[in-house]
């Protein structure tokens, strides 16, 4: 699986701040790739095409915008529409680096500092997001030196404030965690990274935080959206979407590696969150020949 997964060397050196290629084309042909560089990419004319971002695989609309974190595994597949008609893509790459942690610290710069944390797990925007910030992507390559630079800060800016915004993997799919603005989230996230091959009771991860049953089921639906059992399902999944991918183990083997206590539950959890089985997930994962 792995040899399907390419490390793209970016054309970034140390003395630039982003890059932007903005090209018309039919039909995508890269395979699925990662690089240390975040990226944005803006689609149009593309229906039906398939979009794969970490373990995240579904169609696109006729217009795309997606932010991708540092080696975060993404790609397009090509539909029988994108191999037809000519579409155009503007992509943007920029380091890690480019922005330092105390300038995205100042009050004004907050939401890019929340979206940054977010692309790890790869972020899609919505269509209104798409008109907002449309005009200012098709206009950014043409311009040179400082106003460039005003212009990308000001996408970023439009993007991070954006509504409608939708991460895309799983919590543990991603490289890095976002739960650094809560101590007690994070204790937890750690002792199930720690734990998730094995039972996990409420009860345990309850004392482990200091609260009470109720008080912590509460806090884990308040700061994730989601019960307990559902947040330790969707970490596990994430788990098992990177062996998947990454390994030749059998879907039973991943199954109990992962902490599921039998295939069947494995599989309707897993059909529930991604809309196929592991099985199925596998197949279309490593189908993915003709992408970007």
């Amino acid at each position: 699986m792995t040899a399907q997964i390419h490390r793209e060397i970016t054309p970034l050196n140390n003395n630039d701040c982003f890059l932007v290629f903005d090209r018309q084309r039919i039909g995508f042909n890269f395979p699925i790739h990662f690089h240390p560089e975040f990226e944005i990419n803006f689609i149009q004319n593309a229906a039906g095409a398939k979009r794969v971002v970490g373990d995240h695989i579904s169609k696109i609309g006729d217009r795309e915008l997606v932010l991708v974190g540092p080696n975060l595994y993404h790609g397009w597949e090509n539909s029988q529409n994108s191999m037809s008609e000519t579409m155009h893509e503007i992509t943007i790459q920029f380091p890690p680096d480019l922005f330092s942690e105390s300038y995205l610290n100042k009050n004004i710069l907050k939401p890019v500092q929340e979206l940054l944390k977010h692309a790890y797990r790869g972020v899609s925007f919505s269509e209104d997001t798409i008109k907002v910030v449309e005009s200012k992507l098709l206009s950014l390559s043409s311009k040179r030196g400082f106003d460039s630079f005003l212009e990308f800060q000001s996408i970023l800016y439009d993007l991070a404030v954006s509504r409608g915004q939708k991460t895309l993997t799983n919590i543990s799919f991603s490289t890095k965690d976002s739960f650094a603005n809560s101590e007690k989230i994070k204790k937890v996230y750690n002792y199930i990274q720690a734990n998730y091959s094995k039972k996990i009771k409420v009860e345990e991860v309850a004392e482990l935080v200091d609260l009470s049953v109720v008080s912590f089921s509460r806090l884990i639906k308040q700061r994730t959206g989601k019960t307990f059992v559902d947040f330790v399902n969707e970490l596990r999944l994430g788990y098992a979407t990177r062996l998947l991918i990454e390994s030749n183990k059998t879907v039973t083997e991943i199954c109990y590696e992962c902490g599921f206590n039998n295939i069947s539950n494995f599989n309707r959890i897993f059909k529930k969150s991604q809309g196929r089985t592991p099985s199925e997930f596998r197949e279309s994962y490593s189908g993915t020949k003709k992408v970007i």
